[in-house]
């Protein structure tokens, strides 16, 4: 019915267990945590670069919480340090594959296939962070056609001075022919540890934090391409968020602007997907998300193709949404509900962004919906919490398309019988609170966390002044 258990909380299960954990409704796995990554493809060498210059004026200094910084431009491409990659141009500026810088096997561990890659890597700048946070999560848009796949990592700096190791955020490809888009569980240096797409402090009462950071991004491509334009993975948008959200069971309410907006979203039903391909993840039982992520990405005027949907049985009413369950699948998580995943598919759609954050109100919500720019939210809840709902989860994903002149939440929300029931309307401070809070009481009285404000953003990858300013103001940009 709803989406696997936010990461947070299968954070909170662990670590009390100072364990692996397997949480209802959700997956963990870091069996044998090694005391670094261990992962089973080549590492390119690449020496540490410098730092960028710290946030002006910085974010910590006006009690801010979450930090995002995103590379997407051209001069932030030829930042950095390449090992047989280059800067692109054209009207979308990226990372590209210029001269290769060796050559590597790698054996897809959800397959056992193993395949010979040449590969190229880039290493961002340092990036100074305005908030020392203890959760990271990482962003990144590309190309992968057939033939071709990036790896995501990430280092932080830790307060004390010292730096963990890279650890792998992702392997991923937009199609699952060549590798399975996989997440990679188990890594953990015994101060913080991968779950999923989040790397997260172990412990952060210790008051460890993470200070700087910055990515690695890996890309392969069969050998023996000629080099063309249309022969390797090409990367668009690559970046991170770092927060440090209190803990908190409520939050402040928010006061409403006053202005009745609504977008015009495309409605649709994961339920009505009911055990459509349940090797997807329990078969539409569990896709919010990737039903979220498709009606943004129709409201943005993408969808997929014949061609794309041509594997879905015509029975199937909405073919998109279970071709959006399949692109998003991670292999290592078992579940369509793997947050850049989602922000990676929207961005397959041409002329989209995608990125995943959090945000500090519904203020920043409704300052990015009067732009024109819907989201994505997490939140979970007791049945008796949101007025309306019908139902309790331990994590789900709704898309929120307006607000009333009074303030309250308008969502597209897929845990619906059937498209034309999605549109809910949901009390402010009741949604407010599901949705920022990173602790609450679960149903057996124990206390579980929350997303804290987790929020999935689908923009234009070349937005308006007026959709600039909205996401300066939220501090996407």
């Amino acid at each position: 019915m709803t989406a696997a258990t936010p990461r947070r909380a299968l954070l909170a299960v662990a670590l009390a267990a100072a364990t692996a954990a397997t949480v209802p409704g959700g997956r963990a796995s870091a069996a044998g945590v090694p005391a670094a990554t261990a992962a089973p493809d080549a590492v390119p060498a690449v020496p540490a670069v410098s730092a960028e210059p710290a946030p002006v004026p910085p974010a910590a200094a006006s009690g801010a919480t979450v930090d995002n910084r995103f590379w997407f431009a051209h001069h932030h491409w030829q930042a950095g340090t390449h090992d047989g990659t280059t800067a692109s141009g054209g009207p979308r500026p990226g990372l590209a594959i210029g001269t290769p810088a060796g050559r590597t096997e790698y054996q897809d561990p959800h397959t056992g296939k193993k395949s010979t890659w040449e590969y190229a890597a880039w290493t961002s700048p340092v990036h100074r962070s305005a908030v020392p946070g203890t959760e990271a999560i990482a962003s990144w848009n590309a190309r992968t056609p057939a033939g071709t796949w990036i790896r995501i990592e990430l280092r932080g700096t830790y307060t004390d001075g010292t730096a963990s190791p890279w650890y792998v955020m992702g392997r991923w490809a937009a199609g699952d022919e060549d590798i399975r888009r996989t997440s990679v569980n188990g890594q953990s240096d015994g101060r913080t540890t991968v779950w999923t797409d989040t790397l997260a402090v172990d412990n952060p009462a210790s008051g460890l934090r993470i200070k700087d950071w910055q990515l690695r991004l890996t890309l392969y491509r069969r050998p023996g391409t000629n080099g063309g334009a249309n022969d390797g993975p090409v990367v668009w948008l690559a970046g991170a968020m770092l927060s440090d959200v209190p803990d908190r069971f409520t939050v402040p309410a928010s006061t409403p602007s006053g202005r009745a907006v609504e977008l015009n979203v495309p409605r649709y039903s994961q339920e009505t997907h009911k055990g459509q391909y349940p090797q997807y993840d329990n078969g539409g039982e569990a896709w919010c998300s990737p039903t979220s992520s498709q009606m943004i990405i129709e409201y943005w005027g993408g969808k997929p193709d014949g061609k794309a949907l041509a594997w879905v049985d015509p029975a199937y009413r909405d073919p998109q949404v279970c071709h959006a369950a399949r692109s998003t699948y991670d292999a290592a998580y078992k579940g369509c509900g793997n947050w850049p995943f989602n922000a990676a598919y929207a961005a397959t759609y041409p002329g989209l962004a995608g990125v995943v954050t959090r945000l500090g109100s519904l203020r920043d919500l409704e300052t990015l919906v009067q732009a024109g720019i819907p989201a994505i939210t997490s939140q979970s809840f007791r049945r008796e919490e949101l007025t309306g709902a019908g139902y309790g989860t331990a994590g789900h994903l709704m898309t929120v398309i307006g607000f009333t002149e009074a303030g309250d939440v308008i969502a597209n929300d897929p845990n619906s019988a059937d498209n034309p029931a999605v549109r809910r309307v949901y009390k402010r401070a009741e949604w407010e609170t599901v949705w920022l809070r990173t602790k609450r009481l679960g149903t057996s009285g124990k206390v579980v966390s929350g997303s804290g404000g987790i929020c999935y953003l689908y923009a234009p990858a070349r937005p308006s002044l007026t959709q600039i300013g909205a996401l300066k103001a939220v501090g996407v940009l």
